[in-house]
């Protein structure tokens, strides 16, 4: 077995919290820090923001992991990509910038996570930050991640924002900020027309510091322990098996997906599953790989009658050259938007206390959700999701191989609230769209088509066409008790050595995207380590 030398921490994983954590980590010169990514350094597409349609299926950029089929979504296969370069899925994500709701936060430590309320949170977000559009009490300028407002404008946005004021939905200046309702500019990790992902944001200022190793195409295959400690990571590079060895800490950064398959390829799970494969419990943990909780996203598709609006007959035959050379020259155009230039986050009755579904406005239709391929007519899409979805389901190793994907399973729509939320949720922005302003764009709504008004039409609609927001949470949750998997500080019950941090940890769904709320795991982690490291014995 090579060795790998020997590091303070050893970090698994350069997404979007492994990036951050690294970064952060190596400001302080005393710390040697290793970096693990199993995929490649970079990919040639990744930085122009519309890539994410290219590598939505890249075999190189992307892991391509699949659900296995369940009857809740029509026994459908759901493809779920997650980054494979470093940067992880933010280097191939739709860019959309989501804080959440203090809610969220606030509902985390209530269940015993100190330090995790939105009072702790905010200032890590406000540090993390560069808000393009100014500082005030909840944004701040200054931090390693560039976020603006999508460039994108358009006839259909403005009509949009006007069938709200007619249903008495806000319009928000900041949804990041003091309150998330209303319908929103997208706010989007990009700056100057190019993506800047976490490996923008924190690696490319780091990789110069003489305490931070980076090593690319380095896949884990187990934790390395003494006793009750971890003490590294074995990894295969180019067809070698390599150790490598960490003095003080191991944290684990790989995801919603990978992360309870390393514990569970370590001994570390629900004996059930370990012994199924063969392999000996090291140690008994029943909450890994359990608590999947992902955002499902369903669909209207609307035909306009009305050319030039939609990006589907804007970048047909020379129109696709024009975009191409369009953003060459001012790093603009249908190469330069997010996945959704427009939002809404929406109540779906009044009586509730903040938004339950968020609304994505896309300026196009697709033929194929994973191909990415454009219909050839002109059209709109608008999609939803419940933001706080209560459905279970669980990741688990198929094998004890660790290059063979894990049983992802969703359990979608299992939850009466989310059948509920979800049925709500497309009639409301059914409503928006029949409200009056778009009525001179619009030529026909196309799927699921005017003729499915009733519940069980929608939600019968939804189990056929949804797929993931690629938005995995929770396999290895924060929480106190038998069921948790780390403490509030991100240790591994009851082992030494060993953290998290990743999306795997949330207790719960953000209400929202969740790249920003990874990259905050990632920067508290770093807080949480360094100030741990530096207490005594």
């Amino acid at each position: 077995m090579e060795q790998d030398g020997s590091y303070d921490v050893i970090v698994v994983g350069a997404g979007s919290a492994g990036s951050a954590l690294a970064s952060r980590l190596t400001e302080d010169p005393k710390l040697r820090v290793l970096l693990l990514e199993a995929g490649a350094a970079s990919h040639p597409l990744s930085p122009v923001p519309m890539s994410f349609a290219f590598l939505m299926n890249h075999p190189t950029a992307n892991w391509n992991y699949r659900s296995t089929p369940e009857e809740g979504t029509a026994n459908r296969v759901i493809p779920v990509p997650r980054g494979r370069l470093v940067g992880g899925s933010s280097s191939i994500n739709g860019l959309v910038y989501v804080r959440g709701q203090p809610i969220d936060y606030d509902s985390w430590a209530q269940f015993g996570n100190r330090g995790w309320s939105y009072e702790d949170v905010l200032p890590v977000f406000r540090r993390m930050e560069n808000y393009e559009h100014g500082a005030d009490d909840w944004r701040t300028q200054g931090g390693p991640l560039h976020v603006c407002e999508a460039y994108d404008r358009s006839p259909i946005y403005d009509a949009l924002q006007e069938a709200g004021d007619k249903l008495g939905i806000p319009r928000n200046k900041d949804y990041n900020g003091a309150s998330q309702e209303g319908i929103v500019r997208t706010q989007t990790t990009i700056r100057d027309g190019k993506r800047f992902s976490a490996a923008v944001a924190y690696l490319k200022p780091a990789r110069g510091r003489p305490n931070l190793n980076i090593v690319s195409d380095a896949h884990a295959t187990r934790l390395l322990f003494d006793g009750t400690r971890c003490v590294g990571v074995a990894y295969e590079r180019h067809g070698r098996e390599v150790e490598a060895r960490a003095g003080r800490e191991v944290v684990v950064s790989t995801g919603a997906v990978a992360t309870p398959q390393l514990l569970e390829l370590s001994g570390i799970g629900r004996p059930e599953v370990l012994s199924q494969h063969g392999i000996a419990v090291r140690h008994a943990m029943p909450g890994v790989g359990e608590n999947l909780r992902d955002h499902i996203n369903a669909r209207i598709i609307w035909r306009l009658k009305t050319r030039g609006l939609s990006y589907n007959d804007r970048i047909v035959g020379l129109g696709r050259i024009w975009e191409g050379l369009k953003y060459i020259a001012t790093r603009r155009g249908f190469l330069a938007i997010p996945s959704a230039p427009l939002l809404g986050f929406l109540k779906t009755r009044p009586d509730l206390e903040c938004p339950d579904i968020q609304m994505h406005v896309l300026p196009y239709v697709i033929k194929d959700a994973f191909k990415r391929t454009l219909q050839p007519w002109p059209g709109m899409t608008l999609t939803c999701y419940q933001l706080r979805p209560e459905s279970l389901g669980s990741i688990h190793i198929k094998s004890a191989d660790p290059k063979a994907h894990p049983d992802i399973r969703f359990n979608f729509l299992s939850d009466p609230i989310d059948r509920r939320t979800m049925v709500d949720g497309l009639k409301l922005i059914r409503r928006l769209a029949n409200a009056g302003p778009l009525d001179p764009f619009i030529d026909q709504e196309v799927d699921p088509g005017p003729g499915v008004t009733d519940d069980d039409g929608l939600l019968d609609s939804i189990r056929n066409t949804a797929n993931t927001a690629f938005h995995p949470i929770g396999t290895c949750r924060m929480a106190p008790g038998p069921n948790g998997v780390v403490d509030d500080r991100l240790r591994v019950h009851g082992l030494l050595g060993l953290r998290i941090a990743d999306a795997s940890i949330m207790p719960t769904m953000v209400s929202g995207n969740t790249n920003a709320a990874s990259i905050m795991i990632g920067e508290k982690a770093a807080e949480m380590i360094r100030q741990d490291l530096r207490a005594p014995a």
